[in-house]
């Protein structure tokens, strides 16, 4: 695992991640996408076993919906190549950056 997927792992993991567990994940996965998955998969997996909400009658009250919630939302980015990883394939489509794009032009309304 090289200085830039494991930056991109702690910035996606939190910087209390163990890093012998990510190079573990990475040597048996292979990407650095797959291995953020995995641990965001099972931080939800972890979540969800436990109590959603804990209430003690004037003392305190506890609700994990958010978290659940942010780490779904978490799940469906990273599924959907957001952010990018520095080990993701290049785009087969514009390898070379020589191609072209079209721009339309619309008429602005007058006021």
């Amino acid at each position: 695992m090289d200085p830039a997927v494991t930056a991109w792992l702690l910035s996606q993991l939190g910087p209390d991640t163990d890093l012998t567990d990510l190079a573990a994940r990475y040597a048996r996965l292979a990407t650095a996408r797959a291995v953020a998955i995995e641990v965001v998969r099972e931080r939800l997996a972890a979540l969800l076993s436990s109590p959603g909400t804990v209430t003690v009658s004037g003392v305190v009250s506890i609700n994990v919906s958010a978290n659940i919630a942010a780490y779904e939302r978490q799940v469906a980015a990273l599924e959907s190549g957001e952010p990018p990883a520095p080990d993701d394939p290049a785009d087969s489509d514009d390898d070379t950056g020589d191609g072209f794009g079209v721009m339309y032009l619309v008429e602005r309304p007058r006021r």
